[in-house]
């Protein structure tokens, strides 16, 4: 331990070192770990996560050894970082085991990052022209969150759009923007290309075999019998997003089984429990999910006309 102090480092140089090697206490490794969000979001959360267990892992260590020691001589500067860098090789060794604090970390760190999106679909139908899937939602049950900028940006972006809509069905606009803003989590989960471009495809509306225009292939989540399992599913691709409230709205119009949606007239209760009743979601809270969107969206409507 004579040769640790002469170096010059004290306990707090040590506790310094120890904040170093995490990552969070070095200005490089935030900034390697912000990169490595931007290109690989999972991978950033599976990282970040074992740093906090290590961190954790560290403050737990010193508790226990700060409870067992006792009074010596031995108790210097050159004797505490050498403690610490012990501490600090243990709980790098014991973070990020499956199953352990890192792992759970992690789960609720990736509920909170827009991460890739899980499609929910029911099953395919020959009765219908073309059959969708609420491609946008990370989580079955989880409503759809809602920052109030981007929000009332994607509102504003689409009424011209979903005006004429409304004016082949009788929908109302709201409505129609209301269920594009469910569909895909107020636009921050569309359905993409592989090169990363968007298809417009606002309403996850699949690629039935009467469709002859583009298509893109999505991994999404099948529900049967209320058990899940990827598949991969080709998703129609339009040059617009017009095109596609333009598509959603031929689709309500002249497919049977929305007979009942279109008829609804204004009331939106009714028109989420529709489209619930007429299989277009396979999600049980569907129809409570959009009212509350649907609701959402007429405040914000409100608020850009003031």
């Amino acid at each position: 331990m004579t040769k640790l102090a002469t170096t010059g480092l004290g306990a707090n140089a040590g506790a310094a070192n120890v904040a170093s090697s995490t990552g969070f206490g070095d200005a490089r490794g935030v900034e390697s770990l912000k990169s490595r969000a931007a290109k690989d979001p999972k991978a950033a959360v599976k990282e970040a996560a074992k740093q906090f267990e290590t961190l954790f892992m560290q403050q737990l260590l010193k508790s226990m050894r700060e409870a067992t020691k006792s009074d010596s001589s031995m108790d210097n500067d050159a004797s505490k970082l050498g403690a610490e860098m012990l501490d600090t090789q243990w709980s790098t060794k014991l973070s990020g085991r499956p199953g352990g604090l890192a792992d759970v970390i992690a789960r609720q760190l990736d509920r909170q990052v827009s991460g890739s999106a899980t499609s929910i679909a029911r099953p395919d139908s020959a009765n219908l022209a073309a059959t969708r899937s609420t491609a946008s939602l990370a989580r079955p049950q989880a409503a759809v969150g809602m920052p109030q900028q981007s929000a009332s940006d994607f509102v504003t972006q689409h009424t011209e759009a979903a005006t004429q809509a409304e004016a082949t069905t009788g929908i109302p606009a709201s409505f129609m923007i209301a269920q594009a803003a469910h569909e895909t989590g107020w636009g921050k989960h569309e359905i993409r290309h592989q090169d990363g471009t968007t298809a417009h495809n606002l309403f996850g509306i699949k690629a039935g075999s009467n469709w002859t225009g583009d298509t893109v292939d999505v991994t999404t989540t099948e529900y049967s019998n209320g058990q899940p399992r990827k598949v991969v599913q080709k998703f129609r691709a339009y040059g617009s997003y017009a095109e596609s409230f333009a598509d959603y709205a031929k689709l309500m119009k002249d497919n049977p089984r929305y007979e009942r949606v279109v008829a609804s007239g204004s009331d939106a209760h009714s028109f989420a429990h529709g489209l619930q009743k007429a299989g277009y979601a396979t999600d049980p809270a569907y129809a409570q999910k959009l009212s509350r969107v649907i609701n959402t969206t007429l405040r914000l409507q409100r608020s850009v006309q003031t």
